[in-house]
Protein backbone atom coordinates (compact mmCIF):
# COMPACT_ATOMS: atom_id res chain seq x y z
CA UNK A 1 0.00 0.00 0.00
CA UNK A 2 1.36 3.35 -1.05
CA UNK A 3 2.01 6.04 1.51
CA UNK A 4 -0.45 8.94 0.96
CA UNK A 5 2.11 11.46 2.24
CA UNK A 6 4.65 10.35 -0.36
CA UNK A 7 1.99 10.48 -3.08
CA UNK A 8 0.99 14.01 -2.02
CA UNK A 9 4.61 15.18 -2.06
CA UNK A 10 5.10 13.63 -5.49
CA UNK A 11 2.05 15.45 -6.83
CA UNK A 12 3.23 18.73 -5.33
CA UNK A 13 6.66 18.21 -6.86
CA UNK A 14 5.16 17.62 -10.28
CA UNK A 15 2.95 20.70 -9.91
CA UNK A 16 5.95 22.82 -8.90
CA UNK A 17 7.85 21.50 -11.93
CA UNK A 18 5.02 22.59 -14.24
CA UNK A 19 4.81 26.03 -12.66
CA UNK A 20 8.61 26.45 -12.72
CA UNK A 21 8.63 25.55 -16.43
CA UNK A 22 5.92 28.11 -17.14
CA UNK A 23 7.86 30.67 -15.13
CA UNK A 24 11.01 30.01 -17.13
CA UNK A 25 9.06 30.37 -20.38
CA UNK A 26 7.65 33.74 -19.35
CA UNK A 27 11.02 34.96 -18.10
CA UNK A 28 12.72 34.03 -21.39
CA UNK A 29 9.85 35.64 -23.29
CA UNK A 30 10.01 39.00 -21.52
CA UNK A 31 13.80 39.16 -21.37
CA UNK A 32 14.13 38.94 -25.14
CA UNK A 33 14.64 42.45 -26.60
CA UNK A 34 13.11 41.36 -29.91
CA UNK A 35 9.94 40.41 -28.06
CA UNK A 36 9.68 43.85 -26.48
CA UNK A 37 10.31 45.50 -29.85
CA UNK A 38 7.61 43.35 -31.47
CA UNK A 39 5.05 44.12 -28.77
CA UNK A 40 5.77 47.85 -28.98
CA UNK A 41 5.52 47.88 -32.78
CA UNK A 42 2.35 45.80 -32.88
CA UNK A 43 0.78 47.83 -30.07
CA UNK A 44 1.55 51.04 -31.92
CA UNK A 45 -0.15 49.76 -35.09
CA UNK A 46 -3.22 48.60 -33.18
CA UNK A 47 -3.56 51.96 -31.40
CA UNK A 48 -2.87 53.83 -34.63
CA UNK A 49 -5.47 51.88 -36.63
CA UNK A 50 -8.27 51.44 -34.07
CA UNK A 51 -7.86 54.24 -31.54
CA UNK A 52 -6.47 56.88 -33.91
CA UNK A 53 -9.70 57.29 -35.94
CA UNK A 54 -11.60 58.00 -32.71
CA UNK A 55 -9.55 61.18 -32.28
CA UNK A 56 -8.80 62.04 -35.90
CA UNK A 57 -12.38 62.22 -37.10
CA UNK A 58 -11.84 62.65 -40.83
CA UNK A 59 -13.54 60.50 -43.46
CA UNK A 60 -11.08 58.47 -45.56
CA UNK A 61 -13.58 58.39 -48.45
CA UNK A 62 -14.51 62.06 -48.79
CA UNK A 63 -12.68 63.67 -51.74
CA UNK A 64 -11.40 67.23 -51.66
CA UNK A 65 -11.02 68.07 -55.32
CA UNK A 66 -9.46 71.44 -54.55
CA UNK A 67 -6.64 69.74 -52.62
CA UNK A 68 -5.66 66.82 -54.86
CA UNK A 69 -2.08 65.54 -54.45
CA UNK A 70 -1.37 68.05 -51.71
CA UNK A 71 1.85 67.35 -49.76
CA UNK A 72 1.78 66.90 -45.98
CA UNK A 73 1.01 70.01 -44.00
CA UNK A 74 -1.85 72.21 -42.93
CA UNK A 75 -5.17 70.40 -42.59
CA UNK A 76 -3.70 67.20 -44.07
CA UNK A 77 -0.85 65.83 -41.89
CA UNK A 78 0.04 63.14 -44.48
CA UNK A 79 -1.22 65.01 -47.53
CA UNK A 80 -3.91 63.84 -49.94
CA UNK A 81 -4.11 61.28 -52.75
CA UNK A 82 -5.06 61.72 -56.39
CA UNK A 83 -8.72 62.24 -55.44
CA UNK A 84 -8.03 64.65 -52.62
CA UNK A 85 -8.80 62.15 -49.85
CA UNK A 86 -7.05 62.59 -46.51
CA UNK A 87 -4.15 60.14 -46.55
CA UNK A 88 -3.67 59.89 -42.78
CA UNK A 89 -7.29 58.81 -42.38
CA UNK A 90 -6.89 56.25 -45.17
CA UNK A 91 -3.75 54.74 -43.65
CA UNK A 92 -5.42 54.55 -40.23
CA UNK A 93 -8.63 52.89 -41.42
CA UNK A 94 -6.74 50.74 -43.93
CA UNK A 95 -4.85 49.14 -41.08
CA UNK A 96 -8.07 47.89 -39.50
CA UNK A 97 -8.93 45.53 -42.35
CA UNK A 98 -5.33 44.32 -42.65
CA UNK A 99 -4.98 43.54 -38.94
CA UNK A 100 -8.47 42.02 -38.55
CA UNK A 101 -8.14 39.81 -41.63
CA UNK A 102 -4.59 38.81 -40.70
CA UNK A 103 -5.41 37.70 -37.15
CA UNK A 104 -8.74 36.11 -38.08
CA UNK A 105 -7.25 34.15 -40.98
CA UNK A 106 -4.44 32.90 -38.73
CA UNK A 107 -6.96 31.85 -36.06
CA UNK A 108 -9.11 29.92 -38.56
CA UNK A 109 -6.07 28.27 -40.13
CA UNK A 110 -4.74 27.22 -36.72
CA UNK A 111 -8.10 25.76 -35.69
CA UNK A 112 -8.49 23.77 -38.90
CA UNK A 113 -4.85 22.72 -39.00
CA UNK A 114 -4.80 21.53 -35.37
CA UNK A 115 -7.94 19.42 -35.77
CA UNK A 116 -6.86 18.00 -39.14
CA UNK A 117 -3.32 17.21 -38.00
CA UNK A 118 -4.42 15.57 -34.75
CA UNK A 119 -7.09 13.46 -36.43
CA UNK A 120 -4.62 12.37 -39.11
CA UNK A 121 -1.94 11.39 -36.59
CA UNK A 122 -4.37 9.49 -34.34
CA UNK A 123 -6.09 7.64 -37.20
CA UNK A 124 -5.10 4.35 -38.80
CA UNK A 125 -2.16 4.27 -41.16
CA UNK A 126 -4.36 4.16 -44.27
CA UNK A 127 -6.50 7.14 -43.27
CA UNK A 128 -3.39 9.06 -42.20
CA UNK A 129 -1.77 8.44 -45.58
CA UNK A 130 -4.85 9.60 -47.48
CA UNK A 131 -5.26 12.74 -45.38
CA UNK A 132 -1.62 13.75 -45.74
CA UNK A 133 -1.57 13.05 -49.49
CA UNK A 134 -4.47 15.51 -49.80
CA UNK A 135 -2.34 18.09 -48.00
CA UNK A 136 0.64 17.34 -50.25
CA UNK A 137 -1.48 17.70 -53.40
CA UNK A 138 -2.80 21.11 -52.33
CA UNK A 139 0.69 22.22 -51.28
CA UNK A 140 2.03 21.30 -54.71
CA UNK A 141 0.00 24.18 -56.18
CA UNK A 142 1.55 27.63 -55.60
CA UNK A 143 -0.49 29.35 -52.87
CA UNK A 144 -0.75 32.57 -54.87
CA UNK A 145 -2.57 30.75 -57.67
CA UNK A 146 -5.10 29.35 -55.19
CA UNK A 147 -5.63 32.77 -53.62
CA UNK A 148 -6.09 34.40 -57.03
CA UNK A 149 -8.57 31.72 -58.12
CA UNK A 150 -10.67 31.92 -54.95
CA UNK A 151 -10.55 35.71 -55.02
CA UNK A 152 -11.85 35.69 -58.60
CA UNK A 153 -14.66 33.23 -57.79
CA UNK A 154 -15.97 34.87 -54.62
CA UNK A 155 -16.77 38.53 -54.18
CA UNK A 156 -14.17 39.86 -51.74
CA UNK A 157 -15.28 41.05 -48.32
CA UNK A 158 -13.63 40.93 -44.91
CA UNK A 159 -15.22 37.56 -44.04
CA UNK A 160 -14.54 36.07 -47.48
CA UNK A 161 -10.92 37.26 -47.38
CA UNK A 162 -10.44 35.54 -44.02
CA UNK A 163 -11.48 32.17 -45.42
CA UNK A 164 -9.59 32.70 -48.69
CA UNK A 165 -6.34 33.28 -46.82
CA UNK A 166 -7.05 30.47 -44.34
CA UNK A 167 -7.66 28.04 -47.25
CA UNK A 168 -3.90 27.73 -47.78
CA UNK A 169 -2.48 28.71 -44.39
CA UNK A 170 -3.90 25.67 -42.53
CA UNK A 171 -1.84 23.20 -44.57
CA UNK A 172 1.50 23.94 -42.92
CA UNK A 173 -0.15 23.96 -39.48
CA UNK A 174 -1.65 20.51 -40.16
CA UNK A 175 1.72 19.05 -41.14
CA UNK A 176 3.39 20.59 -38.10
CA UNK A 177 0.72 19.30 -35.70
CA UNK A 178 0.78 15.83 -37.23
CA UNK A 179 4.56 15.62 -36.79
CA UNK A 180 4.28 16.72 -33.16
CA UNK A 181 1.47 14.27 -32.36
CA UNK A 182 3.27 11.38 -34.08
CA UNK A 183 6.21 12.04 -31.77
CA UNK A 184 4.13 12.53 -28.61
CA UNK A 185 1.70 9.62 -28.93
CA UNK A 186 4.49 7.10 -28.30
CA UNK A 187 5.32 8.63 -24.92
CA UNK A 188 4.74 6.60 -21.76
CA UNK A 189 2.02 8.85 -20.33
CA UNK A 190 -0.04 8.52 -23.53
CA UNK A 191 0.28 4.73 -23.51
CA UNK A 192 -0.69 4.74 -19.84
CA UNK A 193 -3.80 6.80 -20.59
CA UNK A 194 -4.74 4.36 -23.37
CA UNK A 195 -4.24 1.41 -21.03
CA UNK A 196 -6.55 3.04 -18.48
CA UNK A 197 -9.28 3.28 -21.12
CA UNK A 198 -9.11 6.99 -21.93
CA UNK A 199 -10.89 7.91 -25.15
CA UNK A 200 -8.97 9.19 -28.16
CA UNK A 201 -10.63 12.60 -27.83
CA UNK A 202 -9.58 12.86 -24.16
CA UNK A 203 -6.01 11.89 -25.00
CA UNK A 204 -5.83 14.50 -27.75
CA UNK A 205 -7.27 17.30 -25.63
CA UNK A 206 -5.82 16.45 -22.21
CA UNK A 207 -2.43 14.91 -22.99
CA UNK A 208 -1.34 15.87 -26.52
CA UNK A 209 -2.55 19.42 -27.16
CA UNK A 210 -0.90 21.03 -24.07
CA UNK A 211 2.46 19.55 -25.10
CA UNK A 212 2.57 21.04 -28.60
CA UNK A 213 0.64 24.23 -27.83
CA UNK A 214 3.86 26.27 -27.71
CA UNK A 215 4.92 25.10 -31.17
CA UNK A 216 1.52 25.90 -32.65
CA UNK A 217 1.46 29.29 -30.94
CA UNK A 218 4.77 30.19 -32.58
CA UNK A 219 3.48 29.00 -35.96
CA UNK A 220 0.33 31.07 -35.42
CA UNK A 221 2.27 34.31 -35.01
CA UNK A 222 4.07 33.74 -38.30
CA UNK A 223 0.72 32.87 -39.91
CA UNK A 224 -0.56 36.33 -38.88
CA UNK A 225 2.40 37.98 -40.61
CA UNK A 226 1.89 35.84 -43.73
CA UNK A 227 -1.82 36.70 -43.83
CA UNK A 228 -1.20 40.45 -43.53
CA UNK A 229 1.36 40.24 -46.32
CA UNK A 230 -1.00 38.11 -48.45
CA UNK A 231 -3.93 40.54 -48.20
CA UNK A 232 -1.55 43.40 -48.99
CA UNK A 233 -0.34 41.46 -52.05
CA UNK A 234 -3.86 40.74 -53.28
CA UNK A 235 -4.89 44.35 -52.73
CA UNK A 236 -1.74 45.51 -54.53
CA UNK A 237 -2.81 43.38 -57.51
CA UNK A 238 -6.31 44.86 -57.37
CA UNK A 239 -7.93 41.66 -56.08
CA UNK A 240 -8.35 42.50 -52.40
CA UNK A 241 -11.17 44.35 -50.72
CA UNK A 242 -13.14 46.31 -53.35
CA UNK A 243 -12.58 50.08 -53.57
CA UNK A 244 -13.10 52.61 -52.17
CA UNK A 245 -12.41 50.67 -48.94
CA UNK A 246 -9.01 51.79 -47.58
CA UNK A 247 -6.30 49.17 -47.51
CA UNK A 248 -2.54 49.36 -47.20
CA UNK A 249 -1.94 47.23 -50.27
CA UNK A 250 -4.43 49.12 -52.43
CA UNK A 251 -3.04 52.51 -51.37
CA UNK A 252 0.48 51.31 -52.13
CA UNK A 253 -0.62 50.08 -55.56
CA UNK A 254 -2.21 53.45 -56.30
CA UNK A 255 0.99 55.19 -55.18
CA UNK A 256 3.00 53.24 -57.75
CA UNK A 257 1.36 55.37 -60.46
CA UNK A 258 3.12 58.38 -59.00
CA UNK A 259 6.39 56.73 -57.98
CA UNK A 260 8.51 58.90 -60.29
CA UNK A 261 6.75 62.10 -59.35
CA UNK A 262 7.51 64.21 -56.25
CA UNK A 263 4.73 62.52 -54.23
CA UNK A 264 6.65 60.46 -51.70
CA UNK A 265 3.89 60.77 -49.10
CA UNK A 266 1.77 58.31 -51.10
CA UNK A 267 4.39 55.56 -51.02
CA UNK A 268 6.04 55.60 -47.61
CA UNK A 269 3.11 55.56 -45.11
CA UNK A 270 1.40 52.33 -46.31
CA UNK A 271 4.74 50.72 -47.18
CA UNK A 272 6.23 51.46 -43.77
CA UNK A 273 3.02 50.28 -42.06
CA UNK A 274 3.26 46.89 -43.83
CA UNK A 275 6.97 46.66 -43.02
CA UNK A 276 6.40 47.51 -39.35
CA UNK A 277 3.60 44.94 -39.07
CA UNK A 278 5.75 42.21 -40.59
CA UNK A 279 8.79 43.00 -38.45
CA UNK A 280 6.78 43.31 -35.22
CA UNK A 281 4.93 40.02 -35.64
CA UNK A 282 8.06 38.17 -36.73
CA UNK A 283 9.96 39.55 -33.72
CA UNK A 284 7.12 38.41 -31.48
CA UNK A 285 7.11 34.97 -33.06
CA UNK A 286 10.87 34.66 -32.69
CA UNK A 287 10.55 35.60 -29.02
CA UNK A 288 7.92 32.92 -28.49
CA UNK A 289 10.05 30.35 -30.29
CA UNK A 290 13.03 31.03 -28.06
CA UNK A 291 10.84 31.05 -24.94
CA UNK A 292 9.30 27.64 -25.63
CA UNK A 293 12.50 26.05 -26.92
CA UNK A 294 13.67 23.75 -24.11
CA UNK A 295 17.20 23.72 -25.56
CA UNK A 296 17.65 27.45 -24.89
Amino acid sequence: MQNPIIEEQRELGAEETVFSYQGRVWRRFWRNPLTIAGIIGLGFLVLFSFVGPLFYRVSPLTPHLAHMMQPPGGHFPLGTDDLGRDYLARVMVGGQSSIIVGFAAALVSMLVGIIYGMVSAMSTRGIDTIMMRIVDIILSVPPLFILLFLDAVFRPSVVIMVFILASTAWLQVARLVRAEVMSLKTRVYVEAAQALGASTWRIMVRHLFPNFMGTVLVAGTFAVADSILAIATLSFLGLGLPPPAPNWGADLANAMNYLYQPSWWLVYPPGLAILLAELSINFLGDGLRQAFDTRM
